[in-house]
């Protein structure tokens, strides 16, 4: 089908009215420049820099203020100026480790070991020499450190020998050992180990502060038990000594400790007089390892 063109006449226009000429605009005005601002007073100036000043030493000191306190949460005490501290003079001993019992033995006071029976080698219950020290070339040792029954009691007068040797014989004495040291300061250490066959045997020894070879007088050593006040280790089965003033060429001091079937004989000696501190440690760590 062919399309067919249709024509649409317009309708006629109205008449346009007549246009009103209008006024030209005004042109605008010129926006007016920024009035510059007032230079700051002098005054203001001055009080500017100081704040500046003032927050840049702030920032500094606060810095700073942090890095001290840094500094001194890791430093050493003795590393810090005006807190160091003195030596009390205590010696640096090696590390100490109780040993094991033999395969099946109970410890020292287990539940099953009431009385006390040390089972391990009594030289690895001996108190190591500490840093720094030399070995007692005067103590007379026999293998593994072993020490015969007359070389101990040369430590004590010939007048209370033969009695304490005929003590040991009737009261199970089974082994001596000891260590020797000799410290920088001139102080001489000798540490015995007595093992009976029962602690109430070794409950009976009567050498501790008693008949010591050329001393003169011993009586209980004021420091320790100022110390037993505080708290510290169990007194129990500790008793020190010290040689009384006046003393000769040299002092003594002594410490024992019994625990269970095991009597331990601390001896030093140091000329002008023994210090009572480094006894006083050499008690506290030998119990730690006889308990």
């Amino acid at each position: 089908m062919t399309e067919q063109n249709t024509t649409v006449d317009p309708a006629p226009a109205e008449a346009a009215a007549p246009e009103v000429p209008q006024a030209p605009a005004a042109p605008e005005a010129p926006a007016a420049p920024a009035a510059p601002e007032a230079p700051a007073a002098p005054k203001d100036r001055r009080v500017l820099r100081a704040a500046l000043r003032w927050s840049a030493a702030v920032l500094v000191f606060a810095a700073a203020g942090a890095g001290t306190a840094y500094g001194i949460t890791q430093a050493k005490r003795t590393d810090v100026p005006g807190l160091s501290t003195k030596s009390d003079g205590r010696w640096t001993y090696p590390v100490l480790a109780k040993p094991t019992p033999p395969p099946g033995a109970p410890v020292p006071f287990a539940v099953d070991n009431l009385d006390g029976i040390h089972y391990a080698d009594l030289t690895q219950l001996t108190l190591p020499a500490p840093v720094g020290s030399a070995p007692d070339r005067g103590l007379k040792l026999e293998k593994d450190s072993a020490v015969t029954v007359d070389t101990f009691l040369e430590e004590y007068d010939p007048s209370a020998r033969e009695k304490m040797k005929q003590g040991f014989a009737d009261n199970g004495l089974r082994q001596i050992v000891a260590r020797g040291w000799t410290t920088p300061d001139g102080t001489r250490t000798r540490v015995y180990l007595l093992r009976f066959h029962a602690s109430g045997f070794a409950d009976t020894f009567t050498g501790c502060g008693t008949d010591l070879n050329g001393v003169k007088g011993m009586e209980p050593d004021s420091v320790w038990e100022q110390a037993r006040s505080q708290p510290a280790p169990d007194p129990a089965g500790i008793s020190v000594f010290r040689e009384s003033v006046p003393f000769g060429d040299e002092q003594t001091r002594v410490g024992c400790v019994q625990s269970g079937d095991v009597q331990a004989l601390i001896l030093q000696n140091r000329e002008g007089g023994a210090e009572a501190v480094p006894l006083h440690q050499a008690v506290i760590l030998q119990r730690q390892l006889l308990s």
